[in-house]
């Protein structure tokens, strides 16, 4: 059995150093960002320039790789998924949980929770596993989902690129709460707090030849996003 290193930062390309009192360094709380956050942002060098995508992505906390497993989809045919291959991609992650309005200027920020994950990029072609991360990668977006699909086509298989990145070497920041305020800005009387933000899921919507009700995992994944 795999035995999980439970702290994060484990080299120093993702020890924080500014905003040290920001940094999460229990591995539970980025599994816990893992599975709020919808979208990914790969960052890898495409011949002379860096090019940084949304992707969708998959988890697998017992992963082959050192300390689990991100997953990401791609096209055959996508210049980035060859480029990634056999490269050191950087994947980062956002969740925004609120905007903080300060008494001036320079104590405006965010609420968040981020996190950066560094590593190599492995071309997945073993088929079990390739089918296994398609599946955490459906299933993420909507729990249950793969159970109720049709298999995959080996021309669709065919077409779809698998990488796999090590959740080995990764950081994680977190803030939130009101604005750090000097104390004479508070004394002054302006009105400084946050706007807290959440995701909300509105009602699926049938397309217009869909048959029969909304299946019961769409409903429940709905539900839970709003």
């Amino acid at each position: 059995m795999t035995t999980l290193d439970p702290t994060l930062s484990p080299t120093a390309r993702t020890t924080v150093g500014r905003g040290r009192n920001r940094a999460v360094d229990d591995r539970a709380e980025l599994h816990r960002l893992l599975d709020d956050a919808l979208v990914a942002h790969l960052g890898v060098v495409v011949g002379d320039h860096p090019l940084v995508l949304p992707v969708a992505f998959g988890v697998d906390p017992a992963g082959p790789d050192r300390d689990g497993t991100l997953y990401v989809h791609g096209s055959v045919a996508a210049g980035w998924a060859g480029a990634a291959a056999g490269a050191t991609v950087c994947v980062t992650l956002t969740e925004l949980d609120g905007l903080v309005l300060g008494r001036s200027a320079f104590h405006h920020s965010m609420n968040y929770r981020c996190a950066v994950v560094i590593g190599p990029a492995r071309l997945v072609e073993d088929p079990a596993e390739r089918d296994r991360a398609l599946t955490l990668i459906v299933d993420h977006m909507v729990p249950g989902r793969t159970a109720t699909l049709r298999p995959s086509t080996r021309k669709e298989l065919a077409a779809t690129a698998v990488l796999a990145v090590p959740l080995h070497e990764a950081s994680m920041k977190a803030r939130a709460g009101g604005p750090g305020d000097e104390a004479e800005d508070v004394e002054a009387g302006a009105w400084g707090g946050h706007v807290p933000i959440r995701r909300v899921a509105g009602a699926p919507v049938p397309d217009s030849d869909a048959v029969g009700p909304v299946p019961d995992e769409v409903g429940r994944r709905a539900r839970s996003l709003g």
